[in-house]
Formats: structure tokens, sequence, C-alpha cells
């Protein structure tokens, strides 16, 4: 008699140690967050949003509205799509070819921004292929993380998680440095070429790009999707078919997995707060304790390094003690540093020195600890639309920080009312990191959880996108 009961989530992984692929499988796959990483460090968030965001393009109120509109938008797209295209690749089967084209497409579209010269006119096109460079590396993020548990064993998930996302932060702070130092700050670039219209960072993208390209060849090379599933296993479907598809999956986790359901939500509050340590650290670095432009390069450089490191370390803790108790540590850590630099900002730089090196060694094993969370939780042949709902999650809650960090520096003007309430916002990034540490206290680990059931294989997943 054949058994067709569902498969639990282990048994992916229990496929994944018989590939052969091993070391260098793993080395391969992480080999992607080191070479997409620069889209995230040095587009997003310490060079291009900046350019975009300058006066070049507009008034500073203007442009920063308006890349927080694109912004926006773009998280909604995110967020509507993220799952549905996360079962396409799951019924496919073929999450390494979506993953490979992806990868490409966002190499495309930052060198693309080479193209935005210090314009106004130009402030949209540079908003528009901003945002949708975030949809397509927020997507590929989705098949990269699918990808987990076919390149890691139940007994090392959290290792491989944490090397994972510890080689993204090393790789991108490895390019920021050098783009920093040899095409932004330089008045005189390489062969005499003077900096003027902002060609430097302009090169930049076009650097990011290419970096994008090479260093995703060894993921591309190692990784193979399996042989093709017999039409009659995965038919196409509708989109409409898809997302009725997803709410199914969604009742079934409230249903059966109820945990699961409480760990997104969970995931998705203090992810957030994670997001903001890093968005608004150098901000009150150069704000609250007077970092110059390049102390704040020296700092951020710093903090990544130690990050990435601490993640890969951390890892290895991960399959010892667990996920949930990585995550829960962490937190603790997060919320009691942001704290101390909340009551002693005015002792000068070394507070914000020890204590933001403190939370920047529990970011990334944080992050790390709450994708191996999920990963020990994935049914089999699910993985693509359950990291999609990870995503949506996250999305959804992801003005969280931001309003968090405006309101207490709102309520900070009115204690202090001397200018100098700034710091005041760090309480609001405590706040959310909280939240999600209360939420996530009663959370069950993997083990003392039994898989969701899948639907049967008649295919309702797949959309005709």
């Amino acid at each position: 008699m054949t058994d067709s009961s569902p498969k639990p989530a282990s048994s992916g992984r229990a496929l994944a140690a018989s590939t052969g692929l091993g070391k260098r499988g793993v080395l391969a796959w992480a080999m992607w967050d080191w070479g997409a990483q620069p889209f995230n460090t040095v587009i997003t968030t310490f060079v291009f949003a900046v350019y975009i965001t300058s006066a070049s393009f507009g008034d500073t109120d203007s442009t920063s509205k308006a890349l927080s509109v694109s912004t926006t938008v773009a998280g909604l797209i995110i967020a509507c799509v993220a799952p549905v295209l996360g079962q396409n690749a799951d019924r496919s089967g073929r999450a390494v070819r979506h993953l490979r084209w992806l990868t490409w497409l966002l190499a495309l579209l930052s060198a693309a921004l080479f193209f935005v010269a210090p314009q106004q006119r130009l402030l949209w096109l540079g908003l528009g292929l901003l945002g949708l460079g975030s949809i397509v590396s927020e997507i590929a993020g989705v098949n990269y993380n699918s990808l987990l548990n076919r390149v890691a064993v139940a007994s090392n998930v959290g290792k491989v998680s944490g090397f994972g996302w510890g080689m993204g932060y090393l790789g991108g702070i490895l390019v920021l440095i050098a783009i920093y130092f040899l095409l932004v700050q330089p008045e005189t670039l390489i062969f005499g070429i003077p900096n003027t219209d902002s060609i430097g960072i302009r090169i930049a993208m076009l650097v990011c790009g290419l970096w994008t390209l090479v260093f995703t060849i060894p993921t591309f090379l190692v990784l193979r999707d399996p042989p093709p599933r017999p039409k009659a296993v995965a038919p196409k479907t509708t989109v409409a078919q898809a997302y009725a598809a997803l709410f199914r999956t969604i009742g079934r986790l409230w249903r059966q997995q109820r945990q699961t359901a409480y760990f997104l939500l969970a995931s998705a509050l203090f992810r957030d707060g994670l997001a903001g340590v890093f968005a608004f650290g150098a901000v009150i670095a150069a704000g609250t304790f007077g970092f110059s432009a390049a102390e704040v390069v020296i700092f951020g450089a710093a903090a990544n390094i130690v990050a990435g490191l601490a993640t890969m370390t951390v890892g290895l803790l991960d399959d010892w003690i667990g996920p949930k108790a990585v995550i829960m540590g962490s937190l603790i850590i997060l919320v009691l540093s942001g704290c101390m630099i909340f009551f002693f900002y005015d002792r000068g730089q070394i507070v914000f020195w020890i204590f933001g090196m403190l939370m920047s060694a529990c970011v990334g094993p944080a992050q790390s600890a709450s994708r191996s969370f999920l990963a020990r939780l994935v049914p089999e042949g699910h993985n693509g639309e359950i990291f999609g709902l990870y995503a949506t999650t996250g999305r959804v809650v992801s003005f969280l920080s931001p309003a968090a960090f405006g309101l207490m520096i709102t309520i900070g003007t009115v204690v202090q009312a001397d200018g100098t309430a700034q710091h005041w916002g760090i309480l609001g990034i405590v706040a959310v990191l909280a939240a999600g540490l209360i939420v996530m206290a009663p959370v069950r680990p993997a083990a003392d959880q039994a898989a969701i059931e899948s639907d049967p294989p008649s295919g309702a997943f797949a959309p005709a996108l």
C-alpha cells in the first residue's frame, strides 16, 4: 500500500542530504547573497537613496516624500504578489530558474541607475527604477530563501542560514567601502576623470550591476532544479485560483499550525524593528552623536562586519539550542542596548560605539534564526509559498519602525523642547522590537509543532504569470 499522507517539513531536508552538493552547494547558495547584496547596502541604504533625495532632484521635503511614495507602492506590490509567485516556483519546481532570471533583471536595473543624472526631471525615473528593483530583489529573495531546504539538512539549517546571511553582510560592506573611497568621496577618479555631474555615484551603479552578475554565477552553475514534473501534477491555473489557494493555505495554517501563524506575526514585528536599527542608525549617529560623513561610513562598515561575523558564528548556536533561543536572546540584548543609548546619549560617541556594535552583532543572528525557524516548519512542496507569506507579513507592517521613530521624536520635542530630541527616536525602534519579543515569547519551536497538511497534488497553486 502506498503511503499518501502529507510529508513533514523535515522530508525536504532529508532529500537535500542525498543530493551530494554538501559544502559546495551551501557555498554556491550563499554566493547569491554575497552577489545580490549591493542593491540593499549600496543602492537602497547608503548611496543611491541618499543621492536621489539630494538637492539635485528638488527640495529635501519633496524628494523625501517622493521616495516614501515609491517605496510604499513597491512594498504593496510585493505584499500582494510574493506568496503567489512563490506558489508558482513550488508547483513548477523551477525556483533556481526563476531566481536566475530575477537576478539578471536585478543586475540590469542596478546598472540602469547610471542614467539617472542629477537633474530634477529624472527624479521619477530614478525612483521608478529603484522601486522596480526593490520588487525584483524581494521576489528573488523569496525564491532564494525557498532553496534553503535544498542545501541544508535538519542538523545544520541554522548554520547554513547564518552563513548565507553573513556572506551577504560581508559582501555588501566590501563593495560599499570600495565604492565610497574609489568613486563617491574622491574629487578626481581614476585616470584623472573629474567627479562632476555625480559621475562617481553613477559609475558605482554599474559596478553594483556587474558585481551582482559576476558573483552569482557560482549559484547557477552548481544549483539545479529537479527534473520537470508531469503536467498533470502541476497544471496552470488562473491568478484568481492562485489567490484562492493562498487563502486556503492561510486557513490551514490557522487551523492546523496556529503557532506558525503567530510566528509570522511576531517575526513581522521584530524584523521591522531590526530593519529600523540599520535604517536609522546612521541618522542617530550623525544627528545625536555628531559623527561626520566619513565616520558614519566607518561605523557602518564596522557594524556590517560585526553583524556578518556574528551571524555566521551564532548560526552554529542556532543548531545547538534552537532558533527561538537565538531570536529571544538577540531581541533582549537589542532592547536593552537601545535603552542604554537613550539614557546615556549625553556621554558621547563611545556610548554609540559600544551599544551600537552590540546591537549590530544581534541583528544578523535574529534575522538568520528567523529564517531557519520557518524553514523547519515549511511542509514539503510549499517552500516558496510560505516564504512568500513571510515576505508579505513583513511588508504589511513595514511602516511601524519609521512611524514609531518619528512619533517618539515628536514626544521628545515636547518633553525636552531644546532641539535635541532626536535620540528619543531609538525608543520607537525599541518599542517595535519589544512588541515582537512579547508576541514571540509563547510561540512553540518546530519540534513541538505538527507539520501543516499539504493540498493534494491537484494543482491549484501555479498561476499563469
